[in-house]
């Protein structure tokens, strides 16, 4: 176990009972949604990736893409 996680167990440990359980069920969920997102990726496609792919290069071509700046704002 990593030094920080210890830090981060140590802080949950002082909580109410409550929030503890509170906290756990967000990061068994956390932990779930990326085993799926890992699972989905891996199981993508080369066809897939091209498909995706081909779609963006027409949505730029069409004018239809934001810059990142926009969407990320620094």
């Amino acid at each position: 176990m990593t030094k920080l996680l210890q830090q981060v167990i140590a802080q949950i440990e002082k909580l109410p009972p409550d929030k503890q359980d509170e906290i756990a069920s967000r990061l068994l969920a956390e932990l779930q949604e990326e085993e799926r997102w890992d699972t989905r990726f891996a199981a993508t496609t080369d066809e897939q990736w091209d498909r995706m792919a081909a779609i963006v290069r027409e949505e730029i071509d069409k004018g239809e893409t934001v810059p990142l700046d926009e969407v990320f704002p620094t």
